[in-house]
């Protein structure tokens, strides 16, 4: 009966739109009620949870994703892509792509991803003849890998929902390659539908100013190599070095490019204020519902519900995986991570899996589900830019999904692909 509770009470405020946090703070409070435990337990974990010092990386690393973006380093790096692979036939499409590369290595948010790079790359697509549907699916996917590689505030949160146990330098190194294997399987599915359909090539700019758009570029990919080069040698602890990553956003913006206004300081600023307080607040009230998960034994008897269907791993991840994806089609990404890993993660541990490996799962997977209807947030923000209809950007997905499914299936079933760095940096 309490089960019936937590997730029937969740499951009817979901669907009557209530925000996810309270979704989660009053289910657990009225399952509590029920048994009998005095409410304030509920406000003392919905504390705990927020009471948590790497959390504090969450904040900084926004910030200095929304000061890149604002102060429009997204130029510079689109500009350095086009440079890159432009020339090839179909070259506004792997630029794309390439973009999302470099820029999510700064932002470490699909959906601030989405918005930098397909603002600048939706529309010059459209102007040079593509159709708009591969222009708007070329951006959505591409922002996936801002998930995947430094720094990914996602992995941040599966770090927190894990306990604190997990390192966030493991989880930033295990990104690295799933991230890149993504990049390198889209831009692949980019240029055969752009050889296909006889898609334009882009002309070479020449090496002089190849040279000089990749020296405009290098203080934005610098930053990349601050966040990673900084955690993964114990120099920085991941809070610090979001910290100094936004103090450096800052300067190189305001002083080295001068493309930073005092308007887009003061929105940048409001922007990291407005999505911390969201994320606090959905921690804390996720903790209090992962507290009574635990108290009600739920992983313990998904175990036994997943070894009673099968006990092959095999099976079991491709279940488990199967189960997340239709999930983000539901709902949005943060909220799942926090809702499943407390379910999920002692299951696959009980099957042999890594913890680092599953985060890897985890995030790609939901990334996935950020570019699915009905709720893919990505896609209705490339659907925005591009100007078109779910249905109209659906026209193209097919090959693009495919993609993302096979490198999502090679990450989980050849673990190598998450753990070869982390165990090669220990």
């Amino acid at each position: 009966m309490e089960l019936t509770i937590l997730f029937g009470t969740f499951t009817v405020l979901l669907l009557i739109g209530t925000p996810i946090a309270f979704c989660l703070g009053i289910a657990s409070l009225a399952t509590i009620t029920y048994l009998g435990i005095p409410p304030l337990v509920v406000f003392q974990r919905i504390n705990s949870g927020m009471n948590a010092f790497a959390l504090l990386a969450i904040p900084f690393f926004v910030y200095a994703g929304d000061l890149m973006l604002r102060g429009r380093i997204a130029e510079k790096l689109v500009a350095f892509a086009a440079a890159l692979v432009g020339h090839v036939r179909g070259g506004l499409g792997l630029v794309n792509v390439l973009s999302s590369t470099f820029f999510g290595g700064v932002s470490g948010s699909a959906v601030a991803d989405a918005s930098a790079i397909g603002g600048l790359m939706v529309p010059q697509m459209k102007a040079r003849g593509y159709p708009v549907d591969y222009a708007v699916n070329a951006t959505i996917f591409g922002s996936v890998i801002a998930l995947l590689v430094p720094p990914s505030h996602n992995m941040i949160i599966y770090s927190i929902s894990a306990g604190g146990t997990i390192s966030v330098a493991d989880l930033f190194t295990a990104g690295i390659v799933p991230g890149l294997l993504l990049a390198m399987a889209l831009m692949l599915t980019a240029w055969l539908i752009a050889v296909k359909r006889g898609f334009p090539r882009e002309p070479f700019p020449g090496w002089a100013m190849f040279a000089k758009i990749a020296v405009t570029a290098i203080p934005g990919l610098i930053l990349i190599l601050i966040i990673f080069g900084g955690v993964r040698s114990g120099y920085f602890t991941a809070t610090e070095s979001s910290c100094v990553a936004a103090v450096y956003a800052f300067l190189i913006t305001m002083f080295a490019y001068r493309s930073l206004t005092w308007d887009d300081f003061v929105e940048a600023t409001l922007g990291a204020v407005k999505t911390t307080s969201m994320v606090l607040l959905l921690i804390g009230c996720a903790e209090s519902f992962g507290w009574l998960l635990a108290l009600l034994q739920v992983p313990a008897k998904m175990i036994l519900a997943m070894q009673a269907i099968t006990d092959q791993p095999l099976v079991i991840f491709i279940l488990i995986n199967v189960i997340l994806l239709v999930m983000g089609m539901f709902m949005d990404m943060s909220p799942l991570i926090v809702i499943t890993t407390p379910i999920f993660l002692p299951v696959v541990k009980a099957f042999g899996m890594d913890p680092i490996h599953f985060g890897v799962i985890l995030i790609l997977n939901l990334g996935i589900g950020l570019l699915s209807p009905p709720v893919g947030t990505v896609l209705f923000v490339g659907c925005a830019i591009g100007k078109i209809t779910i249905a109209e950007a659906m026209r193209s997905s097919l090959w693009f999904y495919l993609a993302a499914v096979i490198v999502l299936l090679i990450v989980t079933y050849v673990p190598a692909v998450s753990l070869f760095l982390p165990h090669a940096f220990r």
